[in-house]
């Protein structure tokens, strides 16, 4: 039993000496695994309590013997532990530099903006310069300059938002981007083409096709000689940019304040080619924009003289949008759905 006891002290000093030399943690660890790891020695001798053949007394003296040694042992490997820990703040970075960074999210034009941008490179390179006006209008520019008469149903509350202004000179969100078109006119002189996207705002009830808030892009050209067979050309020039080159279209006569003679313009279907199917409800056509050539009122409201001619037309950008991409409800472009937006890139 003495010899037994003799053999444990050996061990122990034999294992202080080991881990006061070790240089590095894993030395230290190395040591570790050698006694007290799954076959250490120690580790050993705690199994070979388990003989039947060792007597009472003499397992209860190396049972004490073993515990006070582990236990001596764990202190001194958590202080040589303490010791090789590097002093002062852990560094802010992972230890393990090998591992993958973490890319970060690039941002992505929203897709209106996408098809603003692809109209304006259109009409850009036919001479027209891009200009910019304010959301809040007067009922001047909003309406009167257009030839809007006072009865006229777009100027109800039901039609238009007007803003509380404290007693001063009605005012409104404009309801088209037309009221920019009237605010250049005012400060310039024909020859000149200008297309003027925007946002603009009407309270229709929000469904799958209509919001109180959307897109328009209208165009206005005003120079001696313009007929409709030029509007004509530039439209056609635009559809073909935008839809591709089989794209075609067709004037129907309709009727507007701000142009006399007025029509509306019709795609021919991008899905079905024009022979017909569930999207264009079996006609071939896609109503698309309105336009005509600018009504003599109009000019007389900005002060050009009643012999200006010019032509002047206007289309949804959201409408646009839901037919380059399929999309069929006008609303997944105002919900900020992640899902939705990353599938433009």
């Amino acid at each position: 039993m003495s010899g037994t006891l003799g053999e444990l002290d050996s061990l122990l000093a034999e294992v202080l000496q080991a881990l006061s030399e070790a240089k590095d943690a894993v030395e230290a660890e190395a040591v570790r695994v050698r006694t007290l790891g799954r076959n250490g020695m120690l580790t050993k001798r705690f199994a070979a309590m388990r003989d039947p053949a060792l007597p009472a007394e003499e397992k209860a003296a190396l049972g004490r013997k073993l515990n006070e040694i582990k236990q001596r042992l764990e202190e001194a490997l958590s202080q040589k532990s303490a010791s090789l820990r590097p002093s002062g703040p852990r560094p802010k970075f992972p230890e393990d530099l090998t591992l993958p960074g973490h890319p970060p999210e690039v941002g992505r034009l929203h897709p209106i903006t996408q098809t603003i941008q692809q109209i304006l490179a259109i009409f850009r390179p036919l001479g027209f310069s891009v200009v910019l006006g304010p959301e809040i209008e007067t009922e001047f520019n909003n309406f009167e300059a257009l030839n809007i008469p006072p009865d006229h149903p777009s100027r109800e509350n039901f039609d238009t938002f007007y803003l509380k202004t404290g007693g001063k000179a009605p005012a409104l969100l404009r309801s088209h981007t037309s009221p920019v078109q009237i605010r250049f006119m005012q400060k310039h002189q024909p020859p000149f083409q200008v297309v003027v996207p925007g946002r603009v705002f009407r309270p229709d009830a929000v469904d799958a096709t209509h919001c109180f808030q959307f897109h328009q892009v209208e165009g206005l050209a005003v120079a001696p000689g313009l007929t409709f067979g030029d509007l004509k050309g530039v439209l056609a020039e635009w559809a073909q940019g935008m839809f591709g080159s089989s794209a075609r279209l067709r004037f129907r006569p309709h009727h507007f304040p701000f142009t006399e003679p007025s029509a509306e313009a019709d795609l021919s279907c991008i899905f079905c080619d024009g022979k017909g199917c569930r999207v264009c409800g079996k006609k071939g056509w896609l109503e698309i924009l309105g336009c005509g050539m600018v009504h003599p009122e109009v000019f007389r409201a900005v002060g050009y003289p009643p012999s200006t001619v010019g032509f002047a037309f206007g289309m949804g950008v959201e409408r646009i949008a839901m037919l380059l991409h399929g999309i069929d409800d006008i609303r997944l472009f105002y919900e900020n759905d992640l899902r939705f937006l990353r599938q433009f890139p």
